[in-house]
């Protein structure tokens, strides 16, 4: 018979592995939790780097394309921990440091109580800032100089 021991956070460490069999979290699964989880936090944007919102712009043209939840995570899964990175876009006057203990909060407490793994880090890395005129699809009228 294992025991199982409580730790600081209330998860029961091992919960995963018992006598009767062992279950495994695949890393998609906690990258789409992580993400999903990121996402609710006030002041988030987008996720993902330049590139990858790129990408992500061309899939919302094509008809019946749906943009990953876990677009701009990253993880690495073990047995009974996980560990995380976020590359994020904020909204323009969003104290970053306060966002950043949001999302990680939230990210943590999702991650612990929907797979049952011990969260060991998120790092967050913040790579720009969006500006409400900076709205792509909005077009503006050229204005000329002469009529």
């Amino acid at each position: 018979m294992s025991t199982q021991t409580v730790e600081k956070n209330g998860v029961a460490a091992g919960k995963l592995v018992t006598d009767k069999g062992s279950t495994t979290i695949a890393d998609v699964v906690v990258q789409k939790v992580a993400g999903l989880a990121a996402r609710e936090i006030r002041g988030v944007h987008a996720l993902g780097g330049g590139a990858t919102r790129a990408l992500s712009a061309l899939r919302d043209r094509i008809p019946g394309a749906t943009a990953s939840a876990g677009q701009g995570v990253s993880v690495e899964v073990g047995e009974k921990q996980a560990a995380v990175d976020l590359e994020l876009v904020v909204e323009y006057g969003v104290p970053i440091a306060d966002l950043a203990k949001s999302v990680r909060t939230n990210v943590i407490t999702a991650i612990e109580q929907i797979t049952g793994l011990e969260v060991v880090e998120v790092n967050i890395n913040v790579n720009d800032v969006h500006i409400p005129s900076d709205s792509e699809g909005e077009e503006k009228p050229e204005t000329t100089r002469v009529q």
